[in-house]
């Protein structure tokens, strides 16, 4: 009997005819294939309208229909699940000599791509045999642990499947069978269709039209069974009367046309293009445009967003639409480890079982899985990321001296001699404590974690069967690499009144009255082609050719991609949504889509333009009309306030946000003088004041209050310049503090210079060992030493060839504290204030009373003596009064000493110690004895100018450099209107 073929383009009533024909054929118990288990009851419910009652028949999937045909051989065996294939080809790699793939083999790559090669194989009918090398080792190594173990893949149990129908007459009763949905056929599938078209009526849709570059992908598969129909083929012509809009009739007969129709209709609004600058606002563009359908009066349940990849776009959708309260349904499946209780729960297993480190730990302890609250782990993690404790044994028993408690769950997983029991448990456990034992799971997200949970107990369940069946025990490392693995059945489409979202694949086969296409950016349509290391394409080629009926080439990637592209196109009755990202969040340009570039050549560009609608990413506000939330409108009329007050005034007045309204415009405006009483008169009986605070205020009065006052603190711990600075500081006191015990000399100059730097390694060895108490990485203690000895070691070496006859003889010299001497305690008197702060080194003439201060610099800057003076620099000179009036040591003058990048050496000195004192430095940094001690004196004026505003409260935003800087760390905290 001839197979009969119905073939036409989208929307030619292909599927409409099979129905009807299964219909008309009813009494003798027909089967109908669909593409998948999703398609089964949205058929039933199809056939059910149009006949009122279905008294026979059956409806399945290809793989309902093998697995029927399977059932009736002599000697059944059970069929092994995906993940116990995952496991037993791991066996196989384990026990296998894999001469020059050994490396690979060792990642969980290799087994994972291999497990899908061998099942390509057995799909395409291919013997070990008919292999060479270790890809034929392996699949004969795989075939013989299935047989060891009594199971079949569902591979070999469809190629069973066809066998037996070719062979036993028993095994077909006459009924006719229908398909549609598929695009191209296995080994196995193609080996059915043969054996049924020759024992029953077989009647087969396609979307097929010859020489159109949109079918190119199915061009194979329409040829093949064009043979197998030996004429009986029914090519149905468009029906233009499907599409509400011509616009969208031009677009099927056009798209990836080498020569497109002339004159195509206009638009309309039929197809438009919609760009976003950012995921989030491309994604909340799609939901303000089906908000407004929504509201025009179309169903939820008749509108499409069709994406490349759930998995990718599920969280931003979610997030975007919540917003609106649009109302969706994902049809699909997404990996367990992509939603909330499967990352606790992986996050948990990888420390306690895999070593992970804090991220994994707090991603399990932070969620409502653990019983934790959210605040308790936020202080937890807090303590610990400012610490920089990333480790997995300080992780653990820090929290748990924190906590003055076990961390639950990881005892009782380290200790269990049955992995999968305590798994279990511990998955009822983390359910118990999101939503108690009496929670009904109402929201959305509720039911996804009981979803999650199912599919942990299902996967639990298999593992269990696969153990029974070996005799072997799965270790710790292979449960979370199948929980990594495992997908979950997202909310069922078809729901009335929600939106339905899915993938390419699942719209295949469905109508809607409005489409949105996601993903139109260059790289996502069309998706990369993914490279199959075991088969390569020729290696495809000569199994077909030497193996009967073996099928292994597959349509090419590009035109498949078409292939979709076009199908997802035509689901559209009435209105189609094309939306790209523009530019990513950062402001990167992104290139479109070829896809995107090839509808829009379909029509002329002024109709494009009109049909586009665009969101940049600075329309961070909605427009007041079309605001979802309460919060979003009072923005919007604070955005209107910019541009008309009395509106925006007059609005807030209707809606009672006055209040609201006011705050927001006041944000830039609020004072900043200090005025708290208590503050106040904290502040007013001050007397001695920090050199560097001094000099903190100068630079910004605002900048100060928020280091001194506010004092923030960051999250994470890091290696930055502040902690470089204080090691090298340590480093280099404890260095020139020893150089007299170690060589009996002052000076570097005076000892050897290789017994020097080996005397500096030491005092950075110790310095790093005892200052900094932060737990980093291999990588970062490695730069953060190799830098600190590149600079130091060079400094060193400068200090040894220094033509400065002065010695270092007093090191980080404080002063105004009560750990400095005695004479020091009470800081520099300047009249109204006393100063204190740390020298970090003082030289003096070892002839004479003279000296010099030295400030080290841990960047590259050094200040030069205009620039102290233009630059408010405070530490020089005030800390030559120091040296003068506390130390007894007549200043020659201050040197800022940079110890990275060139090393510059700057700063104010007197003209008189040019030739004996300080020779050899920059000649603009000398001044003559009215100007050095005019300028030291400016300084102190400014010290107590600045010290009578810190009294006073005067707090600004006055930057010294006119606008806050790039570096300032506390520029996001100043409520200052940016331009």
């Amino acid at each position: 009997m001839p197979l009969t073929l119905l073939t036409g383009p989208a929307n030619a009533g292909k599927v409409e005819l099979l129905l009807e024909r299964y219909l008309a054929a009813i009494q003798r118990e027909p089967v109908l294939v669909v593409p998948g288990g999703a398609d089964v009851e949205r058929v039933e419910r199809d056939l059910l309208r149009r006949a009122g009652a279905l008294f026979g028949g059956s409806i399945g999937t290809f793989d309902d229909l093998f697995v029927s045909i399977a059932r009736g051989a002599p000697e059944p065996r059970a069929v092994v699940t995906d993940t116990q294939r995952r496991l037993l080809v791991r066996r196989v790699v384990a026990g296998a000599s894999l001469n020059g793939l050994g490396e690979s083999a060792r990642f969980g790559g290799f087994a994972e791509t291999l497990a899908q090669t061998l099942a390509e194989l057995e799909d395409g009918l291919v013997d070990p045999e008919q292999l060479d090398g270790q890809l034929a080792l392996l699949h004969a190594s795989y075939r013989a642990e299935l047989d060891k173990l009594r199971l079949v893949d569902r591979e070999r149990q469809r190629r069973a499947a066809a066998d037996r129908l070719g062979s036993d007459l028993a095994a077909w009763d006459g009924r006719p069978v229908f398909a549609y949905g598929f695009e191209d056929l296995s080994g196995a599938q193609w080996r059915l269709l043969e054996a049924l078209a020759g024992r029953t009526d077989v009647t087969v849709s396609l979307p097929y039209e010859p020489a159109r570059p949109a079918f190119a992908s199915l061009e194979r598969t329409a040829n093949d069974l064009a043979r197998l129909a030996a004429g009986s083929i029914e090519e149905l012509p468009p029906r233009y009367h499907e599409y509400a809009h011509p616009a969208l009739a031009h677009l099927e007969r056009a798209l990836f046309a080498d020569r497109p129709p002339e004159d195509p209709p206009p638009l309309d609004g039929a197809l438009r293009f919609l760009e976003g600058a950012g995921g989030r606002a491309t994604l909340e563009l799609v939901a303000e445009e089906l908000l407004a359908l929504v509201r025009a009066g179309t169903p939820p349940e008749r509108i499409a967003v069709v994406c490349p990849s759930l998995d990718r776009f599920r969280a931003p959708l979610e997030t975007a639409f919540a917003t609106l309260g649009l109302p969706y349904a994902l049809e699909g499946r997404i990996r367990l480890a992509h939603t909330a209780f499967g990352q606790a729960l992986l996050g948990v297993l990888r420390f306690a079982w895999l070593g992970g480190g804090r991220r994994d730990l707090y991603g399990f302890l932070r969620s409502p899985f653990s019983g934790l609250t959210r605040a308790s782990a936020d202080y937890l993690e807090g303590r610990l990321r400012g610490r920089k404790i990333d480790s997995a044994e300080r992780v653990e028993s820090e929290t748990a001296e924190l906590r003055g408690q076990p961390i639950p769950w990881l005892a009782e997983l380290r200790a269990a001699e049955q992995p999968l029991a305590v798994l279990r448990e511990l998955a009822r456990g983390m359910l118990r404590s999101a939503h108690g034992l009496d929670g009904v799971a109402t929201s959305e997200g509720a039911r996804l974690d009981l979803r999650a949970y199912e599919t942990t107990l299902d996967l639990i369940a298999e593992l269990e069967g696969w153990e029974a069946l070996t005799g072997e025990r799965l270790t710790r490392e292979e449960l979370p690499a199948a929980l990594e693995r495992a997908t979950v059945r997202v909310a069922s489409a078809d729901e009335p009144g929600r939106v339905t979202v899915c993938d390419l694949l699942r719209a295949r086969t469905r109508q809607f009255d409005v489409v949105v296409l996601l993903g139109l950016e260059e790289g996502s349509l069309p998706r990369r082609a993914q490279v199959q290391p075991f088969l390569d394409e020729e290696r495809r080629r000569t199994l077909e050719e030497r193996g009967r009926g073996v099928r292994l080439v597959r349509p090419d990637g590009l035109a498949r991609e078409r292939f979709l592209f076009y199908v997802a196109c035509t689901r559209a009755r009435r209105q189609l949504l094309l939306v790209r990202e523009a530019a990513t969040d950062e402001g990167s340009l992104r290139q479109a889509s070829p896809f995107w570039d090839e509808l829009r050549r379909l029509f002329p560009s002024d109709e494009i333009v009109r049909a586009t609608k665009r969101r940049p990413l600075a329309q961070s506000v909605w427009p007041l009309e079309q605001a979802p939330s309460d919060r979003e409108r009072v923005r919007a009329v604070a955005r209107l306030a910019a541009t008309d007050v009395g509106e925006a005034r007059a609005l807030a007045r209707a809606n009672g946000w006055e209040r609201r309204l006011d705050r927001a415009l006041a944000a830039f405006e609020r004072p900043t003088r200090l005025t708290h009483p208590r503050v106040l008169e904290q502040l007013a009986g001050r007397s001695t004041f920090g050199v560097t605070e001094l000099e903190g205020f100068a630079d910004c009065s605002s900048k100060w209050f928020f280091d001194r006052v506010v004092d923030p603190k960051t999250i994470d711990a890091e290696v930055d310049a502040r902690l470089r600075g204080q090691v090298a500081h340590q480093v280099l006191h404890k260095f020139f503090g020893g150089l007299a015990k170690r060589f009996g000399v002052e000076k570097v100059a005076d000892a050897p210079l290789d017994d020097a730097l080996s005397f500096l390694r030491e005092c950075l060895d110790d310095g790093l060992r005892g200052q900094v108490r932060l737990e980093l990485t291999p990588l970062e203690a490695r730069e953060l030493d190799h830098g600190l000895w590149r600079d130091l070691e060079q400094f060193v070496r400068d200090e040894a060839v220094s033509e400065l006859p002065l010695v270092p003889r007093h090191l980080e010299t404080s002063f105004g504290s009560e750990r400095a001497a005695p004479h020091l305690q009470r800081g520099l008197d300047l009249g109204e204030l006393f100063v204190s702060g740390k020298i970090d080194r003082i030289d003096v003439d070892p002839y004479s009373s003279r000296g010099i201060v030295q400030d080290y610099k841990s960047g590259r800057t050094a200040h030069s003596a205009a620039q102290i003076d233009k630059e408010l620099r405070l530490q020089i000179p005030l800390y030559m009064l120091v040296l003068r009036d506390l130390v007894g040591i007549e200043p020659l003058g201050g040197l800022y000493r940079a110890l990275a990048g060139e090393r510059e050496t700057r700063g104010l000195l007197r003209e008189s110690a040019r030739e004996d004192g300080v020779p050899g430095l920059q000649k603009n940094d000398y001044k003559d004895e009215d100007e050095f001690w005019a300028q030291i004196e400016r300084a102190a004026e400014t010290a107590r100018g600045v010290a009578r505003r810190i009294r006073a409260g005067d707090v600004t935003h006055d930057p010294r450099w006119g606008e806050c800087p790039s570096w300032c760390e506390v520029y996001p905290m100043c409520r200052v209107k940016r331009a």
